[in-house]
């Protein structure tokens, strides 16, 4: 018996070895100050070894930040110094040498930058870890958070220059797939919707004016990332505002741009972008945005949301909704679920030797 989810998946010149990729997910745990602030740590090494050596086809390191003031909190992972490429060299041998394909999501959180960690609280950093966020427009995310200075056109360009250099770092320190976040109302996602982007100028106003900086963004890391290697985007295909914020059909006619500007696959998300956002959670629930894309565009696409049991992974590409499936908070409750479904669906998987001889 063959299962999608365990069939190979090539985009380019690189082989993933499964279908059970690992969703990027922030772990806060990066120090704050100093030499090392933003470095991985040992507790990032082991996170990602442990998935690693679970089966996981494919791992997407989480949201790293591309300078400091992009960061989401204080303890978030960056990619703009010679000690964070090193520290993160390690994890992305480790993977590769265990079966995984190494990739990294690199982000700017703009408006949302600057906020605790979570299971400390929500909203703005202890004013001594914290600094002024950016923003497309000077609106703040959300009652109590700090109000954002609206970036310039200089500012902009500097992101975009920031976005280049991550990328070529991340290339540095190993990783096969490089990955743009423009989901979940940071900085990228701010500019496309017009919940959080207010501006009147080249940035602003229509759609290809929302989608100027996704769209250079991508094209620089596409400039200095290898022709033989893929480059994903993270979208939210909603903002759950209805016509207030970003839509699916925008996402849709967003997704072809994205395919003419170099980009391998669109990890489909949604909402996180603020106001009164009303969202039917369940599971599956944003497998269907996905689907869509993947039939109106062609371009391949990964389903994220509340995927949870094996079964269900497989009827999600065995019906042919998306080309992989980004697990999140289940490989957090279950690090070898990927060897977990491998034996309900009568598949196999990567395992190392020294599991392998007594699994």
């Amino acid at each position: 018996m063959s299962a999608a989810l365990f069939e190979p998946y090539t985009l380019r010149s690189l082989t993933v070895p499964n279908r059970v990729w690992m969703a990027p997910m922030c772990q806060y745990s990066a120090e704050v100050f100093g030499p090392n602030a933003g470095v991985a740590t040992d507790w990032h090494f082991a996170h990602y070894a442990s998935r690693a050596t679970g089966g996981a086809g494919l791992i997407l390191v989480e949201a790293t930040a591309v300078a400091p003031e992009g960061r989401i909190s204080p303890a978030d992972l960056g990619l703009w110094n010679d000690t964070q490429t090193e520290a993160l060299r390690r994890i992305a041998g480790f993977l590769k040498a265990h079966g995984t394909v190494p990739g990294i999501q690199i982000a700017h959180a703009g408006r949302k930058a600057a906020t605790e960690r979570p299971w400390l609280g929500r909203g703005p950093a202890p004013a001594e870890e914290a600094w002024q966020p950016v923003a497309p427009s000077p609106v703040p995310f959300d009652e109590g958070y700090t109000v954002p200075a609206e970036l310039t056109e200089d500012g902009i360009r500097e992101v975009v220059d920031h976005f280049a250099a991550a990328a070529r770092r991340a290339l540095a320190a190993g990783f096969e797939v490089v990955e743009v976040h423009g989901a979940h109302g940071y900085l990228i996602g701010e500019f496309l919707s017009p919940h959080s982007n207010h501006r009147t100028d080249a940035y602003g106003g229509s759609f290809e004016n929302r989608t100027r900086l996704a769209l250079e963004v991508v094209d620089a890391v596409r400039a200095v990332w290898p022709e033989e290697l893929p480059v994903f985007f993270r979208v939210s295909a909603t903002d759950w505002l209805e016509e207030a914020g970003w839509t699916p059909d925008e996402t849709v006619r967003f997704a072809a741009l994205l395919r003419e500007h170099g980009a391998d696959l669109l990890d489909v998300s949604s909402g996180g972008n603020g106001g009164p956002a009303r969202i039917p959670v369940g599971p599956g629930y944003q497998v269907p945005f996905a689907a869509r894309v993947k039939a109106e565009t062609g371009l391949p696409v990964a389903a994220v949301g509340l995927i949870t049991e094996p079964a269900q992974a497989e009827k999600i590409l065995a019906n042919g909704e998306a080309d992989a499936v980004l697990l999140g908070r289940e490989l957090l409750r279950d690090a070898s679920w990927p060897r977990r479904a491998a034996r309900e669906l009568g598949a196999s998987t990567f395992a190392p030797p020294q599991y392998a001889w007594a699994i």
